[in-house]
Order: structure tokens, then sequence, then C-alpha cells
């Protein structure tokens, strides 16, 4: 029996839900990077670095190849790219109602202060 569509996405979204693992994508978006240049980009140890990028290799998000001694990422798909970008619209979006409710609240006149 196959594993239905909604547990794959979620294991999917489970991938992606780590801070780095998101900055490198957004890095590999760009171009590809050899792993040297995205450590100071990434912000982490060299070994945590290579244990997600790992993760993001078993779930075929990223490729690597070696030139001498170099080992370079890129993304396996451009979809991966666009699903940033329309992640970073949505939170956008959210962040600009959460925006707006606070400027709402800080000038609604008729809210009586806690007594």
């Amino acid at each position: 029996m196959s594993t239905p569509l909604y547990k794959l996405k979620a294991e999917f979204f489970k991938t992606l839900g780590h801070p780095a693992r998101i900055r490198v994508l957004e890095l590999l978006s760009e171009r590809e990077y050899a792993v040297a240049e995205m450590l100071p980009e990434v912000g982490i140890e060299p070994a945590h670095l290579s244990q997600q990028l790992a993760v993001l290799r078993r779930a075929n998000l990223v490729v690597s190849r070696k030139a001498g001694s170099t080992v370079y990422y890129s993304l396996t798909s451009a979809h991966i790219a666009e699903l940033l970008a329309v992640a970073r619209t949505i939170l956008s979006g959210v962040l600009a109602g959460q925006a707006e409710l606070l400027a709402d609240l800080r000038t609604d006149t008729g809210a009586k202060p806690p007594s």
C-alpha cells in the first residue's frame, strides 16, 4: 500500500522545518555554492552544515558535485526556489495583516485601559 500524498507532503515540509536548511535553500536559489562559501552565510559550524546538507540530499532537494577537494551544491529543481518565493509572499501578507491589526489596536480610542 502506498503512502498517501498528504503524508508525503507533511514529511516534505518537516524537511524544510529547520532555519539552517531554509537558509541553504535560499542561497542555492541564487546559484551553485561551495560548502566553504555557505558557512559564513548560514552561520553554523561546519559539522552542523554538513548534517543539514545531508538531510537535504536525502530528501533529493539538493545535489552535490566535487571539483578537486571542493564540494559544490545546487538545487535539484527550480520549483524549490519558487516555493521559497511563494512562502515569502504569504509571510509578507500575514505580517502586513498583523501590522495593520497592531496599528488598529494602538489607535483604538474606544478601548478602556484595564483597571
